[in-house]
C-alpha cells in the first residue's frame, strides 16, 4: 500500500459570508466567493504548500463549494505535478434554509447549548451526519492508496468543521474531544504525517476554547 507521506487538510480563505453573513439571505452558500482578502489569505498560504511539496506529486480533493475552488487555484500548485479530483462529500456542513436570519440565529443559540456534534439544523445537518460522509470518503481515501503510483502528497481544501470532523475521525477523537476544539482560521492548514512505525500523528493541534468533559471512561 502506498501510504502518503503527508495528507493537508487547509480550510478555504475568508469568504463573503465570512465576512458578511446577510449575504445568505441572497446568496446559496454553496455560490458564495473569496473576499480580497481571503484571496490574498490562499495566496499566501500556497507558498509554503508549495515549499512542502517541493517537485513531488500531489493528489488533491476540493469540495465543491465557490471557495473552496478558488482557494485551489489560489495556491498557484504546479498543476503538471498535481491530479485534482472534486469531493462532493468534503462539502460544508447544511445549514438549512438561511434566508429567514433571526431563525439562523435562534438555531446557533441553540447548537451552541446543544452541542456542535449532535444539533442538527432545520431541514440541514448535525456535525454527526457531516461525520458520516467524511467517514464515506476516508474509505473511498484509503482505497486510493493500495494504487501503486499513488503520489506521496494528498491535499484537502475544504471547510473548518469538516477538518476537525475528518482528525476526529482519523484519530479515533471522542465527541467531547471535538466539541472543545475551535476552527481553523481562513486559510489555516493541518497536516497528517506518516512517521516510521508506520502511524499518522497531527503536525500541531486545534486550538481548545474548553477542557473535554466526557461522560465516561473513553476520555
Amino acid at each position: 500500500m502506498a501510504r502518503p507521506r503527508r495528507i493537508v487538510l487547509i480550510r478555504h480563505g475568508e469568504s463573503e459570508g465570512n465576512a458578511d453573513d446577510t449575504v445568505y439571505e441572497r446568496e446559496p452558500d454553496h455560490a458564495l466567493s473569496l473576499t480580497k482578502d481571503g484571496l490574498r489569505q490562499a495566496e499566501e498560504a500556497g507558498g509554503p504548500l508549495r515549499a512542502m511539496f517541493g517537485d513531488e506529486g500531489i493528489s488533491a480533493y476540493v469540495s465543491p463549494y465557490r471557495r473552496t475552488h478558488q482557494t485551489f487555484q489560489a495556491l498557484g500548485l504546479d498543476m503538471d505535478r498535481v491530479r485534482v479530483r472534486e469531493e462532493p462529500r468534503l462539502r460544508e456542513q447544511d445549514w438549512g434554509n438561511w434566508q429567514d436570519r433571526e431563525d439562523v440565529r435562534l438555531q446557533k443559540v441553540y447548537r451552541d447549548a446543544y452541542g456542535h456534534f449532535f444539533y442538527r439544523f432545520a431541514q440541514g445537518e448535525s456535525g454527526a451526519d457531516v461525520y458520516d460522509r467524511v467517514g464515506a470518503f476516508l474509505e473511498s481515501l484509503w482505497r486510493s492508496f493500495e494504487q501503486p503510483d499513488h503520489p506521496p502528497n494528498v491535499l484537502i481544501v475544504t471547510h473548518g468543521l469538516t477538518m476537525r470532523l475528518f482528525c476526529m475521525r482519523w484519530f479515533h477523537w471522542t465527541v467531547a474531544e471535538f466539541e472543545s476544539l475551535s476552527n481553523p482560521g481562513n486559510a489555516e492548514w493541518r497536516s497528517l504525517l506518516l512517521g516510521p512505525d508506520g502511524r499518522y500523528t497531527l503536525d500541531r493541534p486545534f486550538e481548545r476554547w474548553c477542557e473535554p468533559e466526557s461522560y465516561g471512561i473513553t476520555g
